[in-house]
């Protein structure tokens, strides 16, 4: 069993925590549902029997995923990235996260159905960004400013001129 990590994510929703976690343990390979408590009888948010906290994992990090209510939205002020090992593994998560009501932004990143924001980042995207050529690089960062969904074949053409 793995070590229990100090810190872990917290994810506020607005009554929707399980159904949230039940896509993420379904759409990660590496995830599962570890612990679920529940509000009881006069609490003040949603009626009893409503999960109150789902505990999960994602690739062994831990998450947690509160029922808190419509006080705190969510925003792109904090995002998860998942690391894609090729575009077969990104294009699987961007389009499981920005479909049934996600949204595409901006440069790999995307909402999914319950407001949180992703990065999809291929495989190598650091390795492009920080080329020691800074032409090469600024042509990858211009490729990647027009981009929805990452494509890193398409930032290497670009770094190489090939456009």
């Amino acid at each position: 069993m793995a070590t229990r990590r100090k810190i872990a994510p917290c994810l506020w929703f607005d009554g929707n925590a399980e159904e949230a976690v039940a896509f993420y343990v379904t759409l990660f390979p590496d995830a599962e549902v570890t612990q679920v408590s529940h509000y009881g009888d006069g609490m003040s948010f949603p009626p009893a029997g409503t999960a109150l906290l789902v505990e999960f994992t994602l690739f062994g990090q831990r998450f947690q995923a509160l029922n808190g209510g419509p006080e705190f939205p969510f925003s792109e002020a904090i995002s998860l990235s998942i690391d894609c090992k090729d575009m077969s593994e990104v294009n699987h998560y961007w389009d499981a996260l920005t479909g049934e009501g996600g949204e595409e932004s901006q440069c790999g990143w995307c909402k999914d159905k319950f407001g949180v924001s992703w990065q999809v980042v291929p495989a190598g995207l650091g390795t492009l960004l920080s080329d020691p050529d800074e032409g090469r690089r600024a042509r990858a960062v211009q490729a990647m400013m027009t981009m929805r969904k990452l494509d890193l074949d398409v930032m290497r053409r670009a770094a190489d001129g090939q456009d």
